[in-house]
């Protein structure tokens, strides 16, 4: 939310009078002043204040979720069951959706939250933010697959991947296991990239978000708050 529409909201004046307090040196957010009104800010993650006045307004909502296979990611579809259907209802607010999307076969980390500008943020090209995932292939993976992630995958359509991380774990005939890092998130792509490879995906698991991490004390369709640290991390996109 904007600084000056949160201190409106918590009852610091209106709009003129709002504008007044932040370029008077009179509003900080986790210890630094702040002069421009249009920053955005949330007072869950951050410390706020306006003097020695601190800001206490209704916190977002955070959840880290693994998303189960068969699930789509969005918050309402007329066919198929949603992640924010996997909430409970005690812990359901209003304007909840999930950051990014994955694949209705794909499980994993998902964040799932009510902060609306969060997720324009965190997935904006400027940030980069690496999505790890753990994959299984149908077929074996040499050595060279690596740096043909590396050096940019090139789809069919003329399409080019930014260069990818590819670590593999396992490389049989029938099966190999890998983790790939990507920083970028087209459609299909973990799967595209392997299929232009030569192989194909046969199960998808991302299991890292920036340095956010698939908690594996959680099963499929399960979700937490996020701890305070992890929190912590999302504050760096609210710069």
């Amino acid at each position: 939310m904007r600084l000056d529409k949160l201190l409106g909201q918590a009852g610091f004046g209106s709009r003129n009078q709002v504008k007044k307090l932040i370029c008077s040196r009179q509003v900080s957010v986790d210890g630094q002043i702040v002069t421009k009104d249009n920053v955005i800010v949330d007072s869950g993650l951050q410390s706020i204040f306006v003097g020695k006045e601190r800001v206490c307004l209704k916190e977002s909502s955070y959840y880290l979720l693994y998303k189960p296979s068969g699930v789509v990611s969005a918050v309402r579809d007329s066919e198929h069951k949603t992640v924010i259907d996997l909430i409970s209802e005690k812990d359901k607010v209003e304007g909840l959706y999930p950051i990014g999307r994955l694949d209705r076969d794909t499980e994993g980390l998902l964040i799932v939250t009510n902060n609306g500008p969060l997720g324009y943020r965190m997935l904006h090209p400027k940030h980069h933010v690496a999505k790890t995932y753990y994959v299984e292939v149908n077929g074996f993976l040499e050595r060279d697959a690596i740096t043909f992630f590396e050096e940019g995958v090139v789809f069919d359509d003329g399409t080019k991947c930014k260069p990818a991380e590819l670590t593999i774990d396992t490389a049989n005939n029938d099966k190999s296991t890998a983790r790939i890092t990507i920083t970028e998130g087209k459609f299909h792509q973990v799967k595209k990239m392997f299929l232009a490879y030569g192989v194909k995906v046969i199960y998808l698991r991302r299991i890292s978000f920036g340095d956010l991490r698939l908690d594996m004390n959680l099963k499929p369709g399960q979700y937490r708050r996020l701890r305070d640290s992890e929190a912590a991390i999302l504050k760096r996109y609210l710069d």
